[in-house]
């Protein structure tokens, strides 16, 4: 999740903007910095449960006292919100589950000791008052439930409620993991964009991890990448593969309506179909020019399977059992060591992500390209610096994976 204010700020820092041009600009430019690709970083969601009784509904009361001074504000407004020992900020999502945001690396060690640190202290945090951390990426017995009472959340609900249920089971019941990486050297915008995209469908068939609901299996193989990519599709479909992606996600960002509006009282609805362009071209009078800080703002709330925001998001992958993260982490930075040859192997599955999410490796075509790329990303693992046991851990885990894949098939 990326943090920002949940309250207005006034003062001259925060840029009022009165054109979309500048508005694109800004997007184009600090969406997609440039340099060499150097940094990693992990955000880990759970749902939550209670031990001896899964399927209980949990509350804001329970998970505040569970996490004492590592709540959030958004839990407990007079929180300190300590970071966990290993520097994670601790995040509540609206039905109460749990992020951690470990703080980008350039080693994957480390960030694996400092995630697997602050996992087994949060685990334990939770313990102690009877709870602990889902396995699945969607909330596999209880209805979807909002906790949590936010002025955005609130909007957020009530934005999505016509749309149909994706909207607060997205909210409420779903778990994602989330891979940050570099956006590279300006020159290599477009190829590393391309490349994340169309590993999108393959990644996804094969670290597929939320095969039920409600007590029962649905058929499909990632219950959260559908739930997600049916939410609100002009804000969660996947972005157009381009020779030219900053522009293009400018210009998406700008037309995509608006979901929340930060005022100073606690309705934050936005005007129904109202995007960030009419805002800023004054087609829409919201009773305030927007600033920069509306406008990043107003990014937070697109959910794309990758979100470009200083860096690439990269958010279609579900999230994992304890410490499996590592395998579709290593595997996607080694991966993007191979640029070409990525794009190569996966273009023809570039669109395919119900297929993915519904079929997983049960597709035949999925199946051969997931294995296609496995055997080049684990052949590539010696970019990621892990040590020998790491690594094999990571071979190991994807080579299972695999193997499950065929045996469904």
């Amino acid at each position: 999740m990326t943090i920002l204010r949940d309250t207005p700020i006034n003062g001259p820092e925060f840029r009022p903007l009165r054109e979309r041009v500048e508005a694109e600009a800004y997007v184009a430019s600090v969406c997609f910095k440039h340099g060499p690709p150097r940094l990693i970083g992990v955000e880990l969601e759970w749902t939550v449960h209670y031990v001896d009784d899964p399927q209980r509904q949990l509350t804001a009361e329970v998970l505040r006292k569970a996490l004492g001074d590592h709540a959030p504000r958004t839990l407990r407004a007079d929180s300190p919100q300590i970071s966990l020992p290993g520097g994670s900020p601790l995040t509540a999502e609206p039905g109460g589950q749990v992020e951690i945001s470990a703080q980008p690396e350039d080693s994957l060690t480390d960030l694996y000791a400092t995630v697997t640190q602050d996992t087994e202290y949060l685990t334990g945090l939770l313990a102690a008052d009877g709870l602990a951390l889902g396995t699945s990426a969607i909330d596999p017995y209880r209805t979807p439930q909002r906790i949590l009472g936010t002025p955005r959340y609130k909007a957020m609900e009530k934005a999505f409620a016509p749309l149909g249920t994706d909207g607060v089971t997205m909210m409420c019941s779903t778990a994602g993991f989330q891979v940050c990486v570099d956006a590279g050297e300006q020159q290599d915008h477009a190829a590393r964009w391309t490349a994340v995209h169309v590993l999108g469908p393959p990644l996804s068939a094969l670290f597929a991890n939320s095969p039920q609901v409600l007590g029962r299996r649905t058929g499909w193989v990632s219950n959260r990448l559908r739930t997600v990519l049916g939410t609100d599709p002009v804000r969660t479909y996947p972005s157009e593969i381009t020779g030219d992606p900053a522009t293009n996600w400018a210009r998406r960002v700008l037309e995509t309506p608006l979901l929340c509006v930060r005022r100073d009282d606690d309705c934050w609805d936005a005007p129904p179909a109202v995007t960030f362009s009419d805002w800023v071209t004054g087609r829409a009078d919201l009773g305030r020019v927007p600033t920069v800080e509306d406008l990043e703002y107003h990014i937070s709330t697109l959910f794309p399977p990758v979100r470009a925001h200083g860096y690439l998001e990269v958010r279609y992958i579900d999230a994992q059992e304890g410490d499996r993260w590592l395998a579709p982490a290593a595997l996607l930075v080694a991966l993007l060591s191979k640029v070409d040859e990525v794009i190569d192997i996966c273009m023809p599955v570039a669109n395919r992500w119900l297929t993915a999410a519904r079929d997983g490796l049960r597709d035949p075509e999925l199946a051969r390209t997931a294995a296609r790329i496995a055997e080049l990303g684990m052949g590539a693992l010696g970019v990621t610096g892990l040590p020998p046991h790491l690594e094999q851990l990571v071979i190991s885990d994807i080579e299972r994976r695999l193997q499950d894949g065929r045996s469904q098939g």
